[in-house]
């Protein structure tokens, strides 16, 4: 056998052992058995770096460092997952599943692992990237830090695909956590708070040597990619297994809602029992198939529920409440607590939402509270403890004015909230509404953070958005933490966000109530500002999905004159205001009004291809056929209730074929 051979054979070698010991929880060497080779292994490469190979076994150990970052787009989005906390909202679920698809649906119910979720992707069987999930769209690329895991494959086994993309969950076990926090006590250093955030921020470490000291795993759940020959989610977690990832076998694949339901209370009681922490269960749509038939909402897959386990709670001091100034003028109540464990973190304050809360509980300072921790990011307090009240107790008075800028509050009718409606004076309102512009899903632009448009704001270079396209490298470098190198970063970065397209543009302005969803509408139908700007209330309801109140919040923001004067600048600078002439090139108005519903496999294009088509063409993809469908347009495999209904409904039945020529 020769050199290269013999590395070859080591190799294969000590994967298979890493396989056994990881993996499959079988090892069939000792420790030092397997140190001795991988020594052996190490030298070898030391001595032949010809043969150099980033997924050899004894790249584990890390040592790379990164600087940055890198910024990388997802193949395939990373959707959240929509909760449910009863099993109601989950009856409640399948029943909407059971209008959208046909024929009888089975179900695939996974832990849902408290941890990082990361995105793998591998060519070839080699891993050659691993980015986090950042905002769903893009995220942060943590290769060097991810290879360190040992639960991570860096050669696959068997049959995988030419390229695929895989999903987990980066987790910290309880017993490494317990560990690690042993060491710093020794070290009179301050313990870690919890697994999940521990997890999270090794991720994040500079030193990858550092990262492959701490024992972290990767659970697996979900395969992306083309062509993959996998029909169930469950199929796909058993070939991911034979392939090298570590796959928790406590996934199961039942056969009904009811069975959903035994899962979810086995584990409620069991959960204790895991060597590390979950949350609640992930309940899937099994085949992959009705999956795909069910779709996404703007926000989350159909075919997904998360099942979260009942809320912690625990009671604490209620020491003073203050108010929050959003971007929009909204102001939010804020309980700040005596700092209390909850849920694996400290609680210091909790949201108490608005004014009719406060009166409905009745809170006060001082009292003792109970709070929980839901769904919900930030925690909230559901009840007081009026055993506890002090003697001298006075009932809450919410403020009249706002707690920094002191203009009087306003509460719209019908609403729950009170808002400053000092929109450019406010220091947090402009704060807030530049900070919304430059964010990931809006501007997406590099080099500014939200700490430095306080400070932009704070030493008077900017007060609205538009300011940002007038500044100048000299004008950014006397800033605090600001060097040459970031300050040239900034500006360069601004200019970059001129090619961003006209319906992120559009969210970025911040008007109320127009997210990305409603973004895309409006920019889809009126293709430039200046359309935008001279509608009417009328006009946009007759818009599909945009409501009374998203129209006269558009309408009033495009009244202000400061807001016309801010469009026009930013039309100066070469800020996409219009949707580009590509895009326009492949729009018609050739089905506009028509509601349509794309069902079964097809042959020359995808279906998202075909929902594209419709959408192109001025239609609505519908995900239920109603009376209210126009065309239904069918592929192979769709399911006979679907035809019938739309038989009896007399709505017309297109091919492929025949749609393709409808919008040719």
């Amino acid at each position: 056998m020769n050199t290269k051979q013999n590395i070859e054979s080591l190799r294969d070698e000590l994967r298979q052992h890493n396989y056994n010991y990881y993996i499959l929880d079988n090892p069939t060497i000792s420790d030092y058995e397997f140190d001795v080779k991988l020594k052996e292994l190490q030298a070898l490469e030391d001595a032949h770096p010809e043969f150099f190979d980033a997924n050899s076994p004894t790249q584990r150990v890390g040592g790379a460092i990164t600087k940055n970052f890198n910024t990388v787009v997802h193949n395939f989005r990373m959707y959240s997952l929509d909760n449910s906390y009863s099993k109601d909202d989950l009856l409640d679920w399948e029943k909407r599943i059971k209008k959208m698809v046909d024929g009888d649906v089975h179900y695939t119910c996974e832990l849902k692992y408290d941890g990082a979720s990361m995105n793998l992707t591998y060519e070839d069987g080699k891993l050659v990237r691993a980015v986090t999930r950042g905002d769903g769209v893009q995220g942060d690329e943590v290769t060097a830090n991810v290879k360190t895991i040992n639960t991570v494959p860096l050669q696959l086994k068997g049959d995988y695909p030419q390229r695929f993309d895989i999903r987990g969950e980066i987790i910290l076990p309880i017993e490494g956590f317990l560990k690690m926090n042993e060491e710093r006590i020794a070290n009179d250093e301050e313990p870690y708070r919890n697994p999940r955030n521990t997890a999270s921020g090794s991720l994040k470490l500079q030193d990858s040597a550092e990262v492959a000291k701490r024992p972290l795993e990767c659970l697996l759940y979900s395969i992306k990619g083309n062509k993959l020959n996998i029909s169930t989610q469950f199929e796909g977690l058993e070939k991911a297994r034979a392939w090298g990832f570590k796959v928790p076998k406590e996934a199961k694949l039942v056969n009904s809602i009811e069975e959903v339901l035994a899962y979810v209370e086995y584990w409620d009681t069991h959960r204790h029992n895991l060597p590390y922490e979950i949350d609640g269960v992930v309940v899937k749509v099994n085949s992959l198939f009705q999956q795909d038939e069910l779709g996404f909402t703007a926000k989350y897959p159909r075919w997904a529920m998360a099942y979260k386990f009942k809320a912690e709670q625990v009671s604490t001091r209620l020491n003073e409440i203050t108010y929050q100034v959003g971007r929009t003028g909204a102001i939010t109540p804020v309980a700040n607590l005596e700092p209390v464990q909850l849920a694996g973190t400290i609680v210091k304050r909790a949201s108490l939402h608005n004014a009719d809360q406060i009166e409905k509980l009745d809170i006060r300072e001082g009292d003792e509270v109970f709070v929980e921790k839901g769904g919900e990011i930030i925690p909230k307090i559901i009840a007081v403890d009026l055993t506890k009240r002090l003697i001298n107790s006075e009932p809450t008075s919410y403020i009249n004015s706002c707690p920094k800028c002191e203009t009087q509050l306003v509460r719209p009718e019908g609403e729950a909230k009170h808002y400053c409606p000092n929109y450019n004076g406010c220091p947090p309102q402009v704060i807030g509404r530049i900070q919304h512009y430059i964010s990931r899903k809006a501007m997406d632009i590099e080099g500014l953070g939200g700490e430095t448009v306080a400070l932009l704001v704070n030493e008077g270079l900017i007060a609205n958005y538009a300011d940002l396209y007038d500044l100048t490298v000299e004008q950014v470098i006397p800033l605090e933490r600001m060097a040459e190198k970031s300050a040239e970063n900034l500006v360069n970065g601004i200019k970059a966000s001129k090619q961003i397209p006209f319906e992120r543009v559009l969210f970025a302005l911040g008007i109320r109530y127009v997210g990305e969803t409603v973004a895309k509408k409006l920019a889809k139908h009126y293709k430039s500002i200046d359309a935008l700007m001279v509608a009417s209330t009328l006009d946009l309801v007759s818009i599909d999905e945009i409501g009374e109140r998203i129209a006269e919040s558009v309408v009033e923001f495009f009244s202000a004159e400061e807001n016309k004067i801010i469009m026009e600048r930013l039309k100066t600078y070469g800020v996409q205001l219009k949707i580009s002439a590509d895009k326009l090139a492949n729009q018609t108005d050739k089905l506009k009004g028509l509601s349509i519903v794309v069902s079964g496999v097809f042959e020359t294009v995808s279906r998202n291809e075909l929902k594209k088509l419709i959408e192109d063409n001025g239609g609505k993809v519908s995900s239920s056929i109603s009376s209210k469908t126009s065309y239904l347009v069918a592929g192979d495999k769709m399911g006979p209730s679907k035809r019938t209904k739309a038989e009896n409904l007399n709505i017309s039945i297109l091919t492929e074929s025949d749609f393709l020529k409808l919008v040719k």
